[in-house]
């Protein structure tokens, strides 16, 4: 803590920052200082009106946002990302408190009866994106010794993990994979002072919720299953993604917070 502020002088990477879960956190991390160096893959039409909106938040709170429109899923991206990164930050080490993966990209096809059914292939694909590709990214920060000594690393899961939605085979297997690589990396990058965890939101009328074939059903059915007579909205998960990042949280290690206003409760 710096002047007061409490992430003042730490930076957060957040994959996947464009919209949603990833934008709605670095607005709220923004707002309690912390830098932000957000990774997304937009448009040059699509890309000028989210620079213009991270622009005001920068200004808005006293912070820097670094823009990256790099692909997060190879070598390559990673490997460009630490070169602009060190570039742009002075070569900033131990300063990452946050690696915070909201990635949401992967193939949402159903078994069988179609003619285009999930393949082999496309599970790989969406698996790497959803869930393997954080295990690169924490390596590649450690290995350049980016972090933080107390950082967090925070990825989204979802109900669909551990129940049937229509399409939505290839996007379960990738959040059943990540929860149970979850708590290897919560035991073994503890010696590194990371804290691996891991948001189950409730249903949120998100872009990428609205791919999933019969989300309209998820949407209406959330809308009354909720006991607390709303939907989950991005910025109650940016809340507590804020939260985690506190020193207060320093003991949550390996867990799977359900931040959905008791929606898993029915």
């Amino acid at each position: 803590m710096s002047n007061g502020i409490p992430f003042s002088g730490l930076w957060a990477v957040i994959l996947g920052g464009s919209s949603g879960f990833g934008f709605a956190s670095a607005e709220k991390l923004a707002q309690h200082g912390m830098n932000i160096a957000v990774l997304y893959r937009e448009t040059s039409i699509t890309e000028r009106s989210l620079l213009s909106k991270f622009s005001k938040i920068a200004s808005e709170n006293g912070v820097t946002i670094l823009p990256y429109n790099i692909n997060a899923l190879n070598q390559q991206g990673r490997d460009e990302f630490i070169q602009k990164f060190t570039a742009d930050t002075g070569a900033t080490k131990c300063k990452v408190k946050l690696l915070l993966h909201s990635i949401a990209r992967g193939n949402l096809k159903p078994l069988t009866e179609a003619d285009d059914v999930l393949s082999a292939e496309d599970i790989q694909f969406t698996t790497y994106a959803m869930s393997n590709s954080l295990l690169d990214w924490t390596r590649v920060l450690l290995d350049t010794d980016l972090f933080h000594p107390d950082a967090r690393i925070i990825g989204l899961t979802s109900e669909g993990a551990h129940k049937y939605w229509e399409g939505y085979a290839a996007v379960s297997i990738a959040k059943a994979s990540l929860e149970s690589l979850a708590k290897y990396m919560a035991v073994e990058f503890s010696k590194f002072g990371l804290k691996t965890n891991l948001i189950q939101a409730g249903i949120t009328e998100t872009s990428s919720l609205k791919m999933i074939p019969g989300s309209e059903k998820l949407l209406e059915i959330a809308a009354t299953r909720n006991p607390m007579g709303r939907m989950t909205q991005p910025d109650d998960v940016a809340k507590v993604i804020y939260l985690l990042c506190t020193d207060d949280a320093f003991w949550v290690n390996g867990a799977v917070i359900h931040v959905d206003g008791g929606e898993h409760c029915r």
